[in-house]
């Protein structure tokens, strides 16, 4: 199957709530046709209590015809479902890759170091940083310290 088809036979459903599974989402659902898979994502398990599995608030209902999930569509949207309003659309791509690192500073990866970073003595600073000690008179030479007391004095 291709992925545009089968993006056109996925819808989302969004808002359901917590006491939602997969078994009701079928129940409600397979009565606008044949349902090939049911996906309710999970939540980030809580570390201090494991067996509290939750799901974040939507599913993916795949149908075997586009037909059936555009029935769907038309007659769930912003219907109820357990005194919760749902919100069903055609489910659409994710956007991008995920990012496995997380929230983590670019140049943190060992790719973007290699690819940009440059040495010291390559990328200009080490002789600006001469050249700066030189015109103000600084020793260039064990003078770090007397450099940090003027510093302070500023």
């Amino acid at each position: 199957m291709e992925e545009g088809t089968k993006t056109k036979k996925t819808i989302y459903i969004g808002g359901i709530g917590d006491e939602v599974d997969e078994a009701l989402i079928l129940e409600t659902f397979s009565t606008f046709g044949d349902i090939i898979e049911v996906q309710i994502p999970p939540a980030p398990t809580n570390p201090s209590n494991p067996n509290d599995v939750k799901h974040r608030g939507f599913a993916f209902v795949t149908y075997s015809s586009s037909a059936d999930a555009q029935d769907a569509i038309d007659n769930m949207d912003l219907n109820e479902l357990n005194g919760r309003v749902l919100r069903v659309n055609l489910a659409r791509p994710m956007k991008g890759p995920l990012q496995p690192q997380g929230n983590r500073a670019i140049w943190e990866s060992e790719e973007w170091l290699q690819k940009y970073a440059k040495p010291l003595d390559q990328s200009g600073g080490a002789a600006l940083r001469a050249k700066t000690r030189a015109s103000s008179g600084a020793p260039s030479d064990g003078g770090g310290a007397q450099e940090d007391e003027d510093g302070m004095e500023e």
